[in-house]
Parts: C-alpha cells; structure tokens; sequence
C-alpha cells in the first residue's frame, strides 16, 4: 500500500510539473509572439510604407517644380534698355541691345554695368500673350 502512495504521489507530481511547464512554455511563446514578432513585423511594414510615401511626395513635388519652373515659351530675341540715374529710358552710343540668348544678353549687361556704372540695365523680352515686355534681369 505504501509503493501506492509513492506513486500515486509521483504521478500527480509529474502531471502538476509537466502542466506547470506547458502552460509556462506556451505564456512565452504568446508573450515572444504578440510582445515582439507581431509589433516587429508591422513596424517595419509601416515604416517601409512611411519611406514610401515621403518618397512619392518628393517626386511629385519636384515634378510639379519642373513643370512649373521652365518657361514653357522662351523668348527668340532678347533686348537690353539702359536706364540713367532718374529711372528713365535712355541710349547708349555704341552698346548692343539685341541678343539671340539670355547668358550672352546677362554677360553684356555686367560688362556694361561696369563701364558705364551710373546707368541701370534691364533684360527684356517681348511676350506674345501680353502686350508689355517681360523683364528677365535687372542690375
């Protein structure tokens, strides 16, 4: 009767450690799923789907910059007026006033500003949507 006893003690010993073991196994692996995997696996989705957006954000914007940007009509011809100290038109004997591109036009115009130090240069363009003349550069 005793040898029963110590089994039937060493059995119910065995189920209580094995169930104790069970369900602490199985509280880590909940606990190592929710409190790690799970939050890992959708932070790094969000933050991948974040970088995306902000890239796509970029882009959009730089192409609405381009396209907003460049002239979409670009002068042929481009003229210089000279103004004097008063801020009226004046002349020039011996300057050029007429130019095919913008940089030569720009180049000019410091290199007149240079010599002739006392007049104001403006770069302008006639627009053919508006009947006044765009300026460009202003020095």
């Amino acid at each position: 009767m005793k040898f029963t006893k110590i089994f039937d003690l060493k059995t119910y010993l065995v189920t209580y450690l094995a169930a104790t073991l069970a369900v602490l196994t199985f509280s880590q692996f909940v606990y190592q799923l929710f409190g790690q995997t799970i939050p890992n696996i959708v932070w790094s989705f969000f933050k991948e789907f974040g970088a995306t957006i902000v890239l796509a954000a970029v882009f959009v914007f730089a192409l609405a910059w381009l396209l907003r940007a460049r002239p979409h009509n670009r002068p042929k011809s481009y003229s210089l007026i000279a103004f004097d100290v008063f801020g009226n038109e004046s002349t020039i004997d011996g300057i050029r006033t007429e130019f095919k591109t913008h940089d030569v036009g720009w180049s000019f115009m410091k290199q007149y500003k240079k010599s002739y130090p006392l007049y104001n240069f403006a770069l302008v363009s006639d627009s053919q949507e508006s009947e006044r003349r765009t300026i460009f550069r202003y020095i």
